[in-house]
């Protein structure tokens, strides 16, 4: 995956009301953006930072330009939080993904719990394991010494997932794993923010211990190419 020819620098003034952001143009031109992120995004939305935007698909859309990505103090950051999703579907397809060795299908958001949730993916197809639903995290808040952290503010969505995966472990007869997929330069590995979400850190765990699998897998977003690795 690469970044779109058509990408516009510009510089963040600041953003608000989670989904707008307001940028600069280098003519001068201060615009409104689409902000394809829901989180806390810290130390990914600081005023003066140099911003990267593709424009919308859609010639309607309310807001011409989408924010993707960020220079942070720590290096590009990308802030499109289902890019993740993308990523991770990408790279299985290439066979770039040694913990799922020997699945040969994925299908997307499938519907499980009895349908009070969603997976980002269900893998299938392995000669001798259980299909394996996928939750999907983007990861973007940086720590000191290259550690990040998910959540970036408190998810009780991402609890409801954990229990929703132990659930169809337990009830349904099939295998799960929490990924996460860093999209920040600066970040190495991953913990649980203990200090932001202690339930979710908590859920985490005991999921870990009944059987979750939790892999992590970085994007490398250098030289105009953004892919996993």
């Amino acid at each position: 995956m690469r970044f779109p020819d058509d990408y516009q620098e510009a510089h963040l003034l600041k953003r608000y009301k989670r989904f707008l952001a307001d940028v600069q143009l280098p003519s001068g031109e201060v615009v409104t953006v689409h902000c394809p992120n829901t989180g806390a995004m810290t130390g990914c939305a600081e005023p003066g930072s140099r911003a990267w935007l593709q424009p919308a698909a859609n010639p309607k859309a309310k807001y011409a330009w989408g924010w993707r990505f960020v220079e942070t103090a720590h290096g590009l950051a990308n802030i499109y939080s289902a890019g993740a999703n993308a990523l991770f579907a990408e790279a299985f397809g290439a066979g770039r993904l040694g913990a799922f060795a020997g699945y040969t299908t994925l299908r997307r958001e499938v519907a499980y719990a009895g349908g009070e949730s969603r997976a980002d993916a269900l893998l299938s197809g392995h000669p001798s394991a259980r299909d394996c639903l996928v939750e999907v995290k983007s990861v973007t808040l940086c720590g000191e010494n290259g550690v990040g952290y998910f959540p970036d503010t408190r998810s009780e969505r991402g609890v409801k997932h954990i229990t929703h995966l132990m659930r169809a472990m337990e009830c349904e007869g099939l295998d799960a794993a929490q990924v996460f997929v860093i999209q920040h330069a600066g970040i190495d590995r991953v913990l649980p923010a203990a200090h932001i979400h202690p339930e979710y850190a908590e859920a985490l765990h005991v999921a870990v211990t009944k059987g979750l699998h939790v892999v992590v897998l970085k994007a490398e977003l250098d030289a105009g190419i953004y892919r996993i690795y």
